[in-house]
This record gives C-alpha cells, sequence and structure tokens, in this order.
C-alpha cells in the first residue's frame, strides 16, 4: 500500500530535485515563500507591498464581514455530509471552484469555528499575502505554493498536514483555469493520503461576475444563497497515478452536479 511514509520520500526526493535545478544547485530554503514562487516574476515581499498587505487585508476582512452579513442563506444541501469531519478526527479535502471563493470559503470558516481543522493551499505568489492572512485570522493553517510552480513541496506540506489531522481546502480549478476544470492534483494528494475529497458548491440570485478566467463571483449586498456539500469522493489506495482520471472526471461531475443543485434551488424558490 502507498501509505505515507513512501509519499513523504518520494515527494521529498522530487522536491529536492526540482529545486536544485532552479537554483543551480545552491541550497534552498525549503520553509521558505520565495522558493514557491514562480521564477518568471521578479516580484517580491518588499517592506511597502508588507504594508500595503497588511493595511489591505483589514480592509478586505472589514467589507467581508460586512457583506456578508447581508446575504440569506435559504439552504445548506447535503449539511449532513460534513458531520463526519468537524471533530478533526477524520480528514478530508474540501474542492470548489475558483469562482465560488467568497462563500464557500465562508462557509469552511463556519466549519472551523466548530472544530473542524481546515488548512488553505494559497498561492506562493506576492498576492497569496493577503489570503493567507485572512485564513491564519479565521484559525486555519495554510500551506503556499501551487501545481505550477512547487507542486512537489505543496504536496509534501500537504502530507504533513494530513498526518496532523489537519483537512486541505483546494479551489480545485486554480489558479488559472481552466475554468470548472479539476486539477489532477487534488485527486493524486487525496489518493496519497488516504482521504476522500469532499466537494461543495454554492449559487447566488444576484452577483457580481469579475471579467477574469473564473468569472470570479462576488454576491451582491442582500442575495439569496444556497450552498452545497457532496458526499464524500473515495479515492481507492491501490488506484496507479496513471490511472487517476477516471476519479479526476467523478470529483469533477460531483462539484459540478452540486452547482447545478444549488442554482435549481434559488430558482425554485
Amino acid at each position: 500500500m502507498f501509505g505515507y511514509e513512501n509519499a513523504g520520500a518520494i515527494l521529498q526526493c522530487l522536491a529536492i530535485k526540482r529545486t536544485s535545478i532552479l537554483s543551480e544547485n545552491k541550497p534552498v530554503d525549503f520553509q521558505s515563500i520565495d522558493s514557491r514562487r514562480s521564477s518568471k516574476s521578479d516580484r517580491r515581499m518588499t517592506r511597502v507591498r508588507r504594508l500595503y498587505y497588511f493595511l489591505g487585508t483589514q480592509i478586505v476582512r472589514a467589507l467581508t464581514r460586512l457583506l456578508t452579513a447581508t446575504y440569506r442563506v435559504e439552504a445548506v444541501i447535503g449539511a449532513e455530509n460534513i458531520e463526519p469531519f468537524l471533530d478533526g478526527k477524520a480528514v478530508c479535502a474540501p474542492a470548489y471552484w475558483h469562482q465560488h471563493h467568497v462563500l464557500c470559503s465562508i462557509l469552511v470558516r463556519q466549519w472551523i469555528n466548530r472544530g473542524f481543522k481546515a488548512c488553505f493551499l494559497v498561492s506562493g505568489s506576492v498576492d497569496g499575502e493577503v489570503p493567507e492572512r485572512i485564513a491564519r485570522a479565521w484559525g486555519a493553517e495554510v500551506i503556499r505554493g501551487s501545481a505550477n510552480e512547487s507542486g512537489a513541496l505543496a504536496l509534501r506540506d500537504m502530507q504533513g498536514m494530513m498526518k496532523r489531522g489537519y483537512s486541505i481546502v483546494t479551489t480545485a480549478d486554480g489558479p488559472r483555469g481552466p475554468i470548472y476544470e479539476i486539477k489532477p492534483g487534488v485527486v493524486v494528494m487525496a489518493r496519497i493520503g488516504g482521504i476522500p475529497v469532499l466537494p461543495i458548491s454554492c449559487a447566488a440570485s444576484r452577483a457580481w461576475e469579475l471579467n477574469r478566467w473564473d468569472n470570479f463571483m462576488i454576491p451582491l449586498p442582500f442575495s439569496r444563497v444556497v450552498l452545497a456539500i457532496g458526499a464524500p469522493c473515495s479515492i481507492p489506495p491501490g488506484v496507479p497515478l496513471d490511472e487517476i482520471e477516471p476519479h479526476r472526471l467523478n470529483v469533477q461531475e460531483a462539484v459540478m452536479s452540486l452547482m447545478r443543485q444549488s442554482e435549481d434551488r434559488l430558482q425554485s424558490n
């Protein structure tokens, strides 16, 4: 059986191999956020930028609290599906579309207040500073990185968090899309950790949609909202990694189905 110990050794080797190539065999600090950032970007965390993000975090948190307080949640479909994981004794991998981050992250925050041990995967770019600060303020742990730039390092850290009893929360089609397409890394992570993927989705009666790849959705004040939590999608521990595609498609369809159910529920009310 492909367990934590074997996975950790393999992921560590992959991380060392990748970072040694990028650094031309110079010593690499695996815990450094700089090692998780794109080599194509020269943006770094300056003092001015730190102050900017500190102030921005406070503003975003205040606006989010003010805005979400106006939402009217009409239903939480499948609310029972999170119950086995709330005490932290069982681990899962909540996954939702990048488009739905506002509503679905608020749902996860409610779980954290009930004892859920959440760990968010946040981009290693400097833009990830604000969501990291917000997640930590909620009481969650954070892993910095992405499948595109630091996949092995992020997987290694996720494995460590799962061993500590943390559920890994991901925007499953991020950080650059395509929209509504589950990344294989989400399923691979669940398979390595021996945990189920927990699909989540939502719908809002009125919302802004930003003109970007994910059509990022910000529900308007006083919107009616429906949230949906699907049954856990288990990934057989013995499935070969090159045969993971059917399970990826299964999770993808589960999230899409929840989105359709949420939209239908709003229209029927």
